[in-house]
């Protein structure tokens, strides 16, 4: 038994010397349920929206006051007229407009009965429908209270209009996200256990001292995941367009040259990996718990970032995958050119300059 007892005492030494194996037996429990508790949630908040006010009366003045007033909505800025609509949409700054028509107070007053139309940007159907029931719950408030007020009850309809995806279809939203899961998965997790399985085995330093340059042999370890990934994104947005009737109203040309970037961003994100990792199953619990979860939890694939806590929201803009669905959406379902996206552009290319900058100063570390 004393026997067995030192044993025992020894492996709680290995794991409690391993600062890795605690990260992963203490930090990622924690890290996973706050992200589930906060990220995980079906209702918005803090919704950036416009307001485009022809009528500029008491009464729409009234209903914008309560809007602003609710904790769902952030009422971005005031649109003239409805050339702009398209424009602020296709810039990614609202994801609805509530238009109020002339005359608004004096048809509620003399007809009893005036219209507010909302439109929303359908490229995240279930954010569009729950923005259109959660202001139509706002409109009948106040049209319930105005009712109760005075002797003949108004009525104020609300119209809907969805932009980019009018049937609310969810394949529209799920095809930029899978595509960007994969695209991650293939090129980021698969690299970097390409590389460390080299490593573990001896024979990275083996290909380090052939006549091949050392970065010959990283591209020449990449270059395969490249090839496949642009296989997979092929056969994505191919499936997306001809099985499921996902539009293509931008370039693909230009589609190509995102998704081409956004891979040689993982790749690099999958090589840093592997200068952390001595070992595959390092490489793949960074890869899994470091990568994935966030990749879906955090990149506005699946939950709305605007209603995620704020430290939720600040943490989201490292995840690079939150910048290539940006992409991905504004191409394909909103027709828009380089100039609408070239900031996430420049993101993805400053993440890629960044990751390819720590993995070589890595690299000389572990040499030295």
């Amino acid at each position: 038994m004393k026997r067995f007892k030192g044993f025992v005492k020894k492996e709680f030494y290995h794991i409690f010397r391993d600062k890795r194996s605690l990260f992963i037996l203490f930090g990622m429990p924690i890290a996973q349920i706050l992200l589930f508790g906060f990220a995980i949630t079906n209702e918005i908040n803090n919704v950036d929206i416009a307001i485009l006010d022809y009528a500029k009366d008491a009464e729409s003045e009234k209903i914008i006051q309560k809007i602003k007033a609710s904790k769902y909505f952030n009422i971005e800025n005031q649109i003239d007229n409805e050339k702009a609509i398209e424009s602020e949409f296709k810039n990614g700054k609202i994801k609805a407009v509530l238009l109020f028509e002339r005359d608004f107070a004096k048809k509620l007053e003399n007809q009893k009965k005036a219209t507010v139309q909302v439109i929303t940007d359908a490229t995240e159907p279930n954010v569009a429908n729950t923005i259109t029931n959660y202001t139509q719950s706002i409109i009948q408030n106040y049209q319930n209270q105005k009712n109760t007020t005075q002797e003949q009850s108004v009525s104020i309809v609300m119209q809907t209009r969805m932009l980019y995806n009018a049937e609310l279809k969810s394949v529209f939203n799920f095809v930029p996200g899978v595509m960007t899961v994969i695209l991650m998965l293939v090129s980021a997790m698969m690299t970097s256990i390409s590389i460390t399985r080299e490593k573990e085995l001896g024979t990275m330093e083996v290909l380090l001292v052939s006549p091949l340059k050392p970065f010959q042999v990283i591209i020449g370890k990449v270059f395969p995941y490249v090839f496949l990934s642009i296989i997979n994104a092929v056969v994505i947005v191919s499936m997306g367009y001809f099985i499921f009737g996902m539009p293509m109203r931008g370039s693909l040309f230009l589609l190509a040259f995102e998704s081409i970037l956004f891979i040689i961003t993982a790749l690099s994100l999958g090589i840093l990996i592997s200068t952390v990792s001595n070992s595959q199953q390092t490489a793949m619990m960074l890869s899994l718990m470091g990568l994935m979860l966030p990749v879906i939890i955090l990149s506005g694939f699946i939950f709305p970032i605007s209603s995620m806590p704020l430290p939720m929201q600040i943490m989201s803009n490292i995840i690079p995958a939150k910048w290539f669905i940006i992409i991905v959406k504004s191409i394909m379902l909103k027709g828009v050119g380089i100039s609408y996206i070239i900031k996430e552009t420049l993101i993805l290319t400053l993440m890629t300059l960044i990751f390819i900058g720590l993995s070589i100063k890595n690299y000389k570390t572990r040499l030295e």
